[in-house]
């Protein structure tokens, strides 16, 4: 058990894939990987708001091998009259563009000298 952690966390690959169709769902997107290995995962994701595809997703593959056929066949190619473009997923880099971690009450702010 303590094993299937280990891998499912640090061998396993995740892959990003962009300019999806709206129409694409998970189990497409699984099927369209499935073809070059066992995929742990597919994921296309929604927006909170309106609930509609935000036209990118992420998928996992146990099989390093398997996820790097699978990046340099399906990169480029045409899913749904879209070219979809596929690679490795990077972690997130630092922060959110969402505003996190600002402060709109601080000496720099524009109220300091208001009141």
């Amino acid at each position: 058990m303590l094993l299937d952690i280990f891998n499912h966390y640090f061998l396993s690959m995740n892959i990003y894939v962009s300019n999806l169709s709206f129409n694409v769902q998970d189990g497409d997107l699984r099927e369209f990987f499935a073809a070059y290995g066992e995929v742990s995962s597919a994921k296309v994701i929604m927006d909170k708001m309106t609930s509609q595809s935000r036209g990118f997703g992420f998928v996992e593959m146990p099989d390093d091998a398997a996820a790097k056929k699978a990046i340099t066949e399906l990169d480029g190619s045409t899913v749904e009259g879209r070219t979809i473009k596929v690679n490795e997923a990077r972690p997130k880099e630092g922060g959110s563009s969402r505003g996190e971690g600002r402060s709109y009450n601080n000496a720099n702010s524009y109220n300091k000298n208001r009141y």
